[in-house]
């Protein structure tokens, strides 16, 4: 039975794809735009054509910049925005709805400073009962093309977990669920920061062995970080890390792989960003990694050597010499509960 009505907070690609694939499910999607340009597009060319070119929305899916007319009477919401704009978004959020209603974090990342996970950060703003988070190896283009696609749905309740698996399954879509909630959200989040170190490795041409080496390793720091929060470590070979990190370590769709592979080939940080429309989560979660790493006191190289390069000018190939000298031990020293 098609359900009636639910939003999408964010119209950026992912929400918009994420928007598509609910419009099968439900007779109506709220869709709340930030930019009133991208509204007008959307409603005369019925494409998002600033971050989904070429991809039709369904008429029953609706934009809207009214975010009140949106949420209104919604038991559920999915939230797609950048990572350090949530806080931002969750106090607009706050007096249009209720604390019962189940917010679903579709973002991957770690707030700077504060270094909270996007579920911490609803919670903490709007004071929520719950809320929970989808994440997995999906870019945005495929699902919304309709290619067979997998997501984990996590919340701290498996009862939670299964109330999302609901509403995101589709004909093309299939939904797991997780009670790791820290750790879905950690290995969401830090594989965009691994995946500029592989596509700094790419863009210095130093072929597979090496990528293949930085998807593993960069694994192993994943890990160590994510079981010093409290995940466990079996997360992390699951969809949202294993699986998200090899998508976007190795796709040709992934910005984050992109802006490292300009970064090898000598370009700065800020001729990369200065000419994208859409956010690369990892840039600004390579800070947060890196505060992660130095607060636990742990050995991660493969985001040392990333934020060296980022932040600090450090060139590519200077980081690549220094990350061969680094002392190694047994292979998964440091992650807890292994």
């Amino acid at each position: 039975m098609e359900k009636k009505d639910i939003a999408v907070i964010g119209a950026g690609s992912w929400g918009t794809a994420l928007a598509i694939n609910l419009s099968l499910n439900y007779e109506n999607v709220g869709l709340w735009v930030y930019e009133d340009e991208l509204i007008r597009i959307i409603n005369q060319t019925r494409q998002n054509s600033w971050f989904l070119p070429g991809v039709d929305l369904p008429e029953n899916i609706r934009p809207t910049s009214d975010l009140e007319a949106v949420v209104n009477g919604k038991k559920e919401l999915i939230l797609a925005v950048p990572t350090q704009f949530v806080s931002q978004i969750a106090a607009k959020l706050s007096p249009f709805i209720g604390k019962d209603c189940l917010i679903i974090n579709a973002g991957k990342g770690i707030e700077n400073n504060s270094l909270r996970t996007i579920h911490q950060i609803l919670e903490d703003e709007l004071s929520l009962i719950e809320s929970a988070t989808v994440s997995g190896p999906t870019f945005a283009m495929e699902l919304a093309k309709g290619s067979p696609s997998a997501l984990v749905a996590a919340a701290k309740s498996i009862e939670t977990a299964k109330r999302v698996q609901e509403i995101m399954t589709s004909p093309c879509l299939k939904v797991f669920t997780s009670t790791d909630l820290v750790g879905v959200e950690t290995g969401g989040a830090l594989k965009n920061v691994i995946a500029i170190a592989a596509g700094i490795a790419d863009g210095l041409e130093l072929g597979y062995n090496a990528r293949a080496a930085l998807i593993t390793r960069g694994l192993v720091e994943i890990s160590r970080i994510g079981t010093a929060l409290g995940a466990r470590p079996e997360t992390f070979s699951g969809l949202s890390g294993m699986g998200d990190l090899v998508l976007t370590c190795t796709g040709d769709l992934s910005r984050n792989r992109s802006v490292g592979i300009k970064l090898g080939k000598g370009l700065s940080l800020e001729e990369i960003t200065d000419n994208m429309k859409m956010v690369a989560e990892g840039v600004k979660t390579v800070k947060s990694a890196h505060d992660l790493k130095q607060k636990f006191n742990l050995q991660a190289s493969v985001i040392e050597e990333t934020y060296q390069i980022l932040y600090k000018n450090k060139p590519a190939e200077l980081a690549l010499k220094d990350l061969l000298k680094v002392n190694i031990s047994s292979e998964f020293s440091g992650v807890r509960g292994l």
